[in-house]
């Protein structure tokens, strides 16, 4: 890991550009890889996928733990503190499909907030500064520039050879990103 550099980014005139660059980086080994364009390149997006970020996982357990919390909260207040026998219901376990809007309910509701949640943080947002902001031509990169990011943390990560291989796939101009 370098201290005093991010990693170095190349600029690239076109989409097409861009997404010849990610796949000739992919190929070339390159893992730690970002890109930025100001639209969605679905190329681009599938060579440098990040892979499994947790998210699915996450909302899984929090939607199971809420339904279980939901029916043990019903079982506890209908059956254990306070029963009732209100038109002959039966005072046990037996009377669960009555508890199912409940638990389901519950369990969406905190299965929604730990996916809101859990992607804000697993995305490390809000993030009002990132290094790339330091390259003076990254500006552009909301209206009309295409840019590719190798990351220092990338294990073949070499700050001149890494830009000797951007330069080779013909940039407009390849910056080093300080932090």
């Amino acid at each position: 890991m370098r201290n005093d550099v991010y990693g170095v980014m190349a600029e690239f005139p076109t989409p097409e550009a861009l997404i010849e660059a990610t796949r000739k980086a992919k190929a070339a080994g390159y893992t730690k890889m970002d890109a930025f364009s100001p639209f969605p390149i679905e190329e681009v997006i599938e060579e440098i996928a990040h892979g499994d970020t947790g998210v699915p996982r996450l909302v899984l357990l929090f939607g199971l733990i809420g339904a279980a919390s939901g029916f043990i909260l019903q079982y506890i207040g209908n059956l254990v503190d306070y029963p009732l026998n209100i038109g002959g219901r039966p005072l046990d376990i037996t009377n669960w499909p009555a508890m199912i809007p409940i638990t389901f309910e519950s369990g969406i509701l905190l299965a929604s907030f730990a996916s809101a949640i859990g992607m804000v943080v697993l995305n490390g947002l809000p993030a009002p500064y990132h290094p790339v902001f330091n390259v003076p031509r990254f500006q552009y990169a909301s209206q009309d520039a295409f840019f590719l990011c190798i990351e220092a943390t990338d294990p073949l990560f070499d700050r001149s050879r890494t830009s000797q291989f951007l330069r080779s796939l013909n940039p407009m101009q390849v910056s080093e990103v300080a932090y």
